[in-house]
């Protein structure tokens, strides 16, 4: 894992450097040093604006606060924001969380290697994270990312963000990217496991790019109960 010194991680690390365990489409995650919380930063949404960068991080407080209300608390977990200014000068809201020890991403999972009533019990989560999911679609407005992606830097998703990678995402975010392979929804190491969400971002994008994607959304759960009910349930 990488170690990143910035002055940005100062609300939770005496010298400001923290080892960097993940990254998504926009976020990179990090670990505190005595492996308590991750620290979650997007790098790209920074101002040097404090009103702006405040007012952004009550909105991001409400989305996640809204999202874990809909999925309740067994499959969510708190997160809390703070703002704290980066080496450059630009303020940002830094997104803080439980680290969940020896969880596991699905993405991850073999699930070749778990008993038929584990996996009908993660089959059982799934359908309802999903039902609760649009649930909350239909009386919010919004939709919680239960798939999410993974990039090894920010340089990386600058660079799939080029038009030359257009069709390869498209065939992830169609195809390639069910249920199964979340890269936000996590297997706990409790006993027994539970499923808990660890994305509470909303859609940013134009109200029209955000219909269409929750409607693919939509469309794609009713692919996805198929998959599960194949891959977790039938005997």
């Amino acid at each position: 894992m990488e170690r990143h010194r910035n002055d940005i991680f100062a609300p939770i690390d005496v010298d400001h450097v923290l080892e960097r365990i993940a990254g998504g489409n926009e976020t990179d995650v990090y670990r505190s040093d005595d492996h308590r919380f991750v620290v979650k930063l997007k790098g790209e949404l920074g101002s040097r604006n404090v009103a702006s960068m405040l007012a952004d991080a009550r909105r991001m407080q409400r989305t996640a606060g809204r999202f874990a209300a809909c999925l309740g608390p067994r499959h969510a977990i708190p997160t809390s924001f703070v703002l704290s200014r980066d080496s450059a000068g630009f303020v940002h809201a830094l997104a803080i969380q439980p680290y969940l020890a020896d969880a596991r991403v699905l993405a991850s999972i073999d699930w070749r290697s778990m008993d038929a009533v584990q996996r009908r019990r993660i089959g059982r989560d799934l359908r309802h994270i999903i039902a609760q999911a649009v649930s909350c679609l239909f009386r919010t407005g919004h939709l919680p990312d239960l798939y999410g992606r993974v990039s090894a830097s920010a340089a990386e998703r600058q660079r799939r963000k080029q038009l030359r990678y257009l069709p390869e995402r498209i065939w992830s975010f169609l195809v390639k990217r069910t249920i199964l392979h979340s890269q936000n929804l996590m297997l706990t190491a409790e006993q027994p496991p539970r499923l808990v969400l660890i994305d509470y971002d909303e859609v940013r994008q134009s109200p029209l790019y955000r219909a269409i994607y929750f409607l693919t959304r939509l469309m794609l759960f009713g692919r996805d109960l198929i998959v599960i009910w194949w891959r977790l349930e039938r005997r």
